[in-house]
């Protein structure tokens, strides 16, 4: 009489068959995506382009200038004072109370002049601040 020997592998060629099997039913069965049209919804009103910024710019010796971007002529720089930018902005703001204000300070100029002027504006409602930096190399 022989005696058998215990085999010690695992036949996995059924666990291949199976799997092979889900993996064409999965492929069969799952949802393929529409291709070309999407219906995007609709609103009533469009989105505005965003508004060009005012620009208040404070010069090596505090002076201060403004430059409208949204006007005809965007490289006018119009200086005026304190008193002025203040008035001069607040007319703008009721016309377009979106527009921004961007402040660009000289690299020479104290840290405190920058602020001053946004203290400033600050103090008069104007809501949208923000300060115009170049960007590095």
């Amino acid at each position: 009489m022989k005696q058998r020997r215990l085999m010690n592998e695992i036949n996995v060629v059924p666990y291949i068959d199976v799997m092979l099997v889900l993996l064409v039913i999965f492929m069969v069965t799952a949802p393929m995506p529409p291709a070309g049209s999407i219906n995007l919804p609709s609103v009533g009103k469009s989105a505005q382009p965003p508004t060009a910024p005012l620009e208040v710019i404070v010069k090596a010796d505090a002076s201060l200038a403004l430059r409208d971007r949204a006007s005809a002529s965007d490289s006018a720089e119009k200086t005026v004072t304190r008193a002025e930018l203040v008035t001069y902005i607040k007319q703008l703001q009721i016309k377009n109370p979106q527009q921004p204000v961007l402040i660009a300070g000289d690299k020479d100029v104290k840290y405190e002049a920058v602020l001053n002027v946004m203290d400033e504006l600050q103090r008069q409602q104007v809501e949208k601040i923000g300060l115009l930096v170049q960007p590095g190399k």
